[in-house]
């Protein structure tokens, strides 16, 4: 458990959270490089962004099957085994496909296979790891700490399109899944070496599990605020599932190189990054309603953009003024969230939280697919565009949301 906070030093000196922080960088860099080369990959295969939108969608729907489950089992069990058998399977899975590749049998089917293990597994990791961030730190150092967890999101934004495209147009489309899959073995290596303490809370167990799964889900609807940010948080994700797929068609239409559609996803890192860094400042100078009411204004802003952006440089730059303002709204949201949140009840809350917050992700994924293909880039945009202006409306609009003073 962590000290008292007069005798904490800062998160970046403390050995626990850097393993953990350092686990997730590594664990990230390998996604961002082959995040942006599944619809590649895909598109080369199939010409269909509707089957890019279906694989994208088939790594998400984990959450909306798993997600109420897998919480009430991560309140049961040790959060550091999770995530390091969570590690390992996505080192096994992701690297099945260059090995397939190799041998010139790779085939749809073990994508989706593929997809939906990868997807599964990062249930498990990604609530474990939530659950076990109050374990490594204390509740007065979780904005300090979900910041720096955005600056290495946001690192491993900038660093893994522009390494994933060159890798694949270069050196042969295969590397970027074996870039993959050695992150997470070097993350599962650093979550080995954890030595906190993250077996469940002593009360863990001691009811049958559908009641479990009802105590988190109550906990959170009864917290209007928390319920509240769920669903907006929902409808953001069912806008930002479309916009990797949108862009790569938008790059192409323009003319622009594999390549470069790294470069564009690489600015968005580095707004991502620059954005982390004034997450802790904005939480503390401005309200809770301020922050989330400004960030999803600026990004409903930004959006219509793509449809005047002319070249991977300006796509690039729309999006990174979009990537700007989401860690900031990550790190008000999450760090309120969770130190409000029981430990015992860290992964049914958490859980519940995410399920309703990526409930729309697959759909999203998948809308974008089907307009793109029947109605062309521009019904995408307006399409999209319209919910993110509706998103904002909705949070201004919502008095828990707008009256709530600034995080703890």
């Amino acid at each position: 458990m962590p000290e008292q906070a007069a005798a904490r030093p800062p998160v970046w000196r403390q050995r626990n959270y850097l393993l953990l922080w350092s686990a997730q960088l590594v664990s990230n860099l390998g996604a961002y490089a082959t995040g942006i080369i599944y619809p590649l990959l895909v598109l080369a295969m199939t010409q269909s962004p509707t089957i890019v939108g279906l694989v994208s969608a088939l790594r998400i729907v984990p959450y909306l099957l798993l997600s109420l489950p897998v919480g009430a089992l991560i309140d049961r069990w040790n959060r550091r085994r999770v995530m390091l058998v969570c590690d390992v399977g996505r080192a096994i899975a992701v690297g099945s496909l260059p090995a397939a590749m190799a041998v010139d049998a790779l085939v749809m089917p073990h994508i989706y296979i593929v997809a939906v293990i990868e997807g599964t597994l990062m249930v498990f990791f990604n609530i474990a790891e939530t659950a076990a961030l109050p374990r490594v730190v204390a509740n007065e150092q979780l904005p300090q700490a979900v910041a720096q967890n955005q600056v290495g999101f946001a690192a491993a934004a900038i660093a893994g399109p522009a390494l994933g495209t060159w890798l694949y147009g270069s050196l042969g489309r295969s590397l970027p899944f074996v870039v993959n899959a050695t992150c997470f073995a070097l993350s599962a290596f650093n979550i080995f070496r954890l030595r906190a303490s993250f077996a469940p809370a002593s009360d863990a167990g001691r009811h049958d599990l559908r009641s479990e799964i009802a105590e988190g889900l109550r906990w959170l609807w009864r917290d209007r605020l928390v319920r509240d940010m769920a669903l907006l948080t929902g409808v953001g994700h069912f806008v930002n599932a479309a916009v990797p797929l949108l862009l790569i068609v938008l790059a192409q239409q323009r003319g622009v190189a594999e390549a470069q559609i790294g470069v564009i996803f690489s600015l968005a890192g580095l707004g991502g990054m620059f954005g982390a860094l004034l997450g802790p400042w904005c939480q503390r100078r401005f309200g809770f309603g301020t922050v989330i009411i400004g960030t999803l204004a600026v990004q409903a802003l930004l959006f219509p953009l793509f449809g005047l952006a002319a070249s991977a440089l300006t796509l690039g730059l729309v999006l990174g003024g979009i990537q700007f303002v989401a860690p900031i709204y990550n790190v008000v949201q999450f760090s309120h969230r969770i130190a409000k949140i029981p430990d015992g009840l860290q992964g049914r809350v958490n859980s519940s939280f995410r399920l309703i917050a990526f409930a729309l992700h697959p759909v999203g994924a998948a809308v974008c697919g089907l307009v793109l293909e029947h109605g062309g880039t521009t019904a995408a945009l307006w399409l999209f565009g319209s919910v993110s202006v509706l998103l904002a409306l909705a949070a201004a609009l919502d008095r828990p949301i707008r009256d709530e003073g600034r995080a703890p």
